[in-house]
C-alpha cells in the first residue's frame, strides 16, 4: 500500500499521526524531500494489554526502521532497529522521493494480526515526523546549550592548563638560573682553594729549602 505524506515547501513541517502494524509486515510512507533537508522522526510503539484494557509499550517490542531513496535505485540511507520508543534522523542527499518503512516485532506472544476476532491485534505506532531545520533546532536547543557549556568549560580548563604550563616554565627557568649561579660559585670557590693551596705549598717548600740550607751551613 502506497501512503504519501504531504510536504509543505516553505518552512519546517511537523507531522504527527498514528497507525496500526499487522504482524511483522512493514508499513511504508513516501515523502518527497528537497536536497539537504534534515528529517527527525520520533516514534512510540504500543501493544494492547488485556489486563489494563489499554495500549501500552513494553521492552519486548522492537521496531526496524529503513529509509530508501526511490530515485537512486532504492539506495538505503537509514537501517536501524530500535526499542518500543526512539528516534531516527537522516538528511536528504538529493531531491527526490524517499520511502520510510517501519517493521514491528514483539516477544509478548499475543496475536499480532488485526481481524474481526482480534480488533486490538497488531502494534499501534505513533509517529512524530519533523521536516526542516527550525523544528530540529527547537527540539535540540537544550542539547546544544549543554554542548556549548561543555565547550566553554573545556576552553576554561585549557586556559588553566596553559597558565600552569607557563608557571612551570618560569619555575624551571628560575631553578636553572639558581643552579647555574650555584655551580658558578662552587667553581670559583674551588679555584680560590686551589690558588691558596698552591701558594701555601710554595711557601712551605721555600721555608723547607731555607731550613735545610741553614742546617747544612751549620
Amino acid at each position: 500500500m502506497r501512503v504519501l505524506l504531504p510536504l509543505l515547501m516553505l518552512g519546517s513541517v511537523a507531522q504527527a499521526l498514528y497507525f496500526f502494524l499487522d504482524g511483522t509486515s512493514a508499513k511504508c510512507f513516501f515523502e518527497e524531500l528537497p536536497k539537504d533537508t534534515l528529517v527527525v522522526g520520533h516514534y512510540t510503539a504500543e501493544e494492547w494489554d488485556d489486563n489494563t484494557q489499554s495500549w501500552s509499550k513494553h521492552d519486548g517490542i522492537s521496531i526496524y526502521i529503513s529509509v530508501d531513496e526511490i530515485f537512486d535505485n532504492e539506495h538505503r540511507v537509514v537501517s536501524q532497529r530500535g526499542q518500543s520508543s526512539g528516534r531516527f534522523t537522516f538528511t536528504a542527499a538529493d531531491a527526490g522521493e524517499h520511502k520510510i518503512c517501519f517493521t514491528p516485532s514483539s516477544s509478548s506472544g499475543r496475536p499480532n494480526w488485526l481481524s474481526v476476532l482480534q480488533p486490538n491485534g497488531g502494534i499501534k505506532l505513533s509517529l512524530d515526523l519533523a521536516i526542516g531545520s527550525s523544528e530540529i533546532e527547537s527540539t535540540d536547543k537544550s542539547k546544544l546549550a549543554d554542548i556549548s557549556q561543555r565547550v566553554r568549560d573545556l576552553n576554561a580548563r585549557l586556559l588553566d592548563i596553559r597558565r600552569e604550563q607557563i608557571f612551570q616554565r618560569e619555575r624551571e627557568a628560575e631553578f636553572r638560573d639558581q643552579s647555574e649561579s650555584t655551580n658558578s660559585r662552587v667553581v670559583r670557590w674551588m679555584f680560590i682553594q686551589i690558588v691558596v693551596l698552591g701558594i701555601t705549598c710554595a711557601w712551605q717548600l721555600s721555608h723547607l729549602r731555607s731550613f735545610f740550607i741553614k742546617q747544612k751551613l751549620t
